[in-house]
């Protein structure tokens, strides 16, 4: 299947889910509307209170799975974050074993990340000309 449906928002989700399902039960009702005439009209009232739970059953199972795999790539993103920043901060823990300016770089790398998650991108471009500036690169 495709990720389509499973990459929307919650409220999209849901609002393609029971419009598809109204879609399907309103094309079930006008079919059955066009061909209960005359002595087949018995035969179908017969018929249609015994199709509503197995519609039902086929309802609440797509809408489980549906929700069983957002639910289950909503768990594996949070993983790798919290695997990413681990793996972040045992560099920047293990930046003080390194020599010389190699330790350099790498505190610099973590001030630099540190500065972008305070500072609006407005600014960081303000701080980022200033230091050009300075530097004599403008």
């Amino acid at each position: 299947m495709n990720d389509w449906l499973h990459n929307l928002p919650v409220p999209w989700m849901a609002l393609v889910v029971f419009g598809f399902t109204y879609l399907i039960a309103a094309g079930i009702y006008a079919l059955v509307s066009l061909l209960a005439v005359g002595e087949r009209a018995r035969s179908f009232k017969i018929v249609s209170p015994g199709m509503l739970p197995p519609l039902g059953i086929l309802f609440g199972l797509f809408v489980a799975f549906t929700a069983a795999q957002v639910w289950s790539d909503n768990d594996r993103a949070g993983a790798a974050v919290s695997r990413e920043a681990s793996a972040l901060r045992s560099v920047e823990i293990l930046a003080a074993s390194f020599p010389g300016q190699t330790e350099a770089s790498l505190r610099w790398v973590f001030a630099s990340r540190q500065v972008r998650r305070d500072y609006t991108p407005e600014q960081m471009f303000s701080i980022r000309s200033l230091v050009a500036w300075l530097l004599g690169l403008r």
